[in-house]
């Protein structure tokens, strides 16, 4: 029997550890809530409240209770359209600048509990988060600080009492509620004072109870407004930011900083884009025939989720508390095209070649495995580098899809794309900035075997968790 020698075997442990070793992260990285929230990259935004029944963007806080009277509220709707459309969570709008509650909130006399609707015994959060439930979905909410009802808005109480309409509805009757919407609108109350607003007292009052929420407002902490209301995140978009001396609303930074984030932002607070399906966020009868078309959701989609944002899409309902056809018809066909697009990565099958390799553990064919935690790194100290791919045939494709692997970190600063040309040259077809969760770029449809991607310069070794080539028939 052959005997290994002694020395070969005391390296055993030294190559083991060569080919299993990771990267260490660099810079912020996100929470687990965080990139679970990464994750979803489309949710849908609610907006509904008297503003339904009013045709008003923004309530005055005089309606009557009474004017919220949906006839035939159907929350189970919501949520399956939402699952069938491809959506994984529902943001409410529990409470808008008007004040009135959607739920019966314990420090407020503008609630569904002094309306007619459900003889005062209605609930719609919590209709909500049972339909949720039942469809395997998440549900948020939005909570407006502002409020033109309450008397007691501009002084201290006013703090208080939001703080405990908080408690009230992230206190477990709802469920565990994945996001939690703080606009920044600070406007008159009905004394004709504005509020100043205690933010660590709002943030703690949610967190103590649902530690897992990802708060939202202009400078998060857990996620940020992308800068607009149309949908899109900038071409170089960074999750993380420099949100010291900032606060939301009018203490934001400014837009284009929101859009684009800071390379090396103390904090990470990634984009959230929202954007109506409809001209207004609340629904009028006046735009059932101005719902977005497929080709401009589209657009939207390649300019939110494929740059490095999630996604918020806000479908209202209409006066009976559904839902109206013509937003729905629209939800099934955006799925239907996206996973037309999709539904096959047509790089499965490609060798990969990559110009180096942190460890064994990192090959690039990790790029083409559908777990998220596989990953390929480039070696240590090349703060660019490149990989191919060769089909195992000619496949026609004009999408290219690249993912970093961002718990440990965001990395990348710039890349392109090429493909041979005619003499069989590389040609540059596409360039980019930041990839970050996920990038997405539109080139011209390639028709071949051969693709390569250069990074072109990064914070430290690139990472990516995947890659994908896709056909969009324009």
């Amino acid at each position: 029997m052959r005997r290994i020698p002694t020395l070969t075997l005391s390296l055993l442990p030294f190559f083991f550890l060569a080919c299993t070793r990771t990267p260490a992260p660099v810079g912020p990285v996100p929470t687990e809530s965080q990139l679970e929230w990464q994750k979803m990259e489309m949710n849908l935004f609610v907006h509904f409240g008297p503003n339904t029944f009013s045709g008003l963007e923004w309530g005055l806080g005089t309606e009557a209770e009474d004017l919220f009277n949906p006839s035939d509220l159907d929350c189970r709707q919501w949520a399956d359209i939402a699952r069938r459309a491809g959506i994984k969570g529902l943001i409410l709008t529990a409470k808008h600048h008007d004040g009135f509650s959607l739920w019966p909130n314990p420090v407020s006399n503008h609630t569904v509990r002094e309306s007619r609707w459900r003889d005062g015994k209605g609930d719609v959060l919590l209709e909500l988060s049972e339909a949720c439930a039942e469809a395997g979905l998440k549900m948020g909410v939005y909570i407006s600080p502002w409020d033109r009802n309450d008397p007691a808005y501009g002084t201290p109480e006013y703090n208080e009492k939001y703080a405990e309409a908080l408690r009230s509805v992230h206190g477990g009757r709802y469920g565990v509620l994945f996001e939690h919407w703080f606009d920044g609108a600070c406007g008159e109350g009905p004394s004709g004072k504005v509020q100043k607003y205690d933010w660590p007292l709002f943030h703690e009052s949610v967190l103590s109870l649902n530690p897992g929420a990802v708060l939202f407002s202009d400078v998060g902490p857990g996620c940020r407004w992308v800068g607009n209301e149309r949908g899109f995140a900038g071409e170089t978009n960074w999750c993380t930011l420099n949100a010291d001396g900032y606060t939301p609303g009018a203490g934001a930074p400014p837009t284009k900083r929101l859009r684009q984030g800071d390379e090396d932002g103390r904090y990470w607070i990634p984009a959230e884009a929202d954007v109506s399906i409809r001209p207004g966020w609340f629904w009028r009868e006046s735009e059932n025939d101005k719902v977005k078309s497929v080709d401009e959701l589209m657009d939207i989609y390649f300019g939110s989720v494929g740059r490095n944002a999630v996604l918020l899409l806000n479908v209202p309902p209409d006066t009976t508390g559904q839902f109206h056809p013509a937003d729905s018809a629209r939800l099934m066909e955006f799925r239907e095209r996206r996973d037309r697009i999709f539904g096959k990565n047509l790089a499965e099958g490609a060798r990969v070649k990559t110009s180096s390799s942190f460890s064994l553990r990192c090959r690039g064919k990790n790029m083409l495995d559908s777990r998220y935690d596989r990953f390929w790194a480039a070696a240590e100290k090349d703060t660019s580098a490149t990989f191919e791919l060769e089909l195992p045939k000619d496949r026609l494709f004009s999408i290219v899809e690249l993912k970093e692997y961002i718990p440990l970190g965001q990395r990348i600063r710039s890349f392109a794309v090429d493909v041979p040309g005619e003499n069989g040259e590389w040609s540059t077809v596409a360039e980019g900035t930041t990839v970050g969760y996920r990038r997405l770029l539109r080139i011209p449809p390639v028709s071949g075997r051969r693709i390569r991607v250069r990074i072109l310069s990064s914070k430290s070794s690139p990472i990516l968790c995947g890659v994908g080539l896709y056909y969009e028939d324009r």
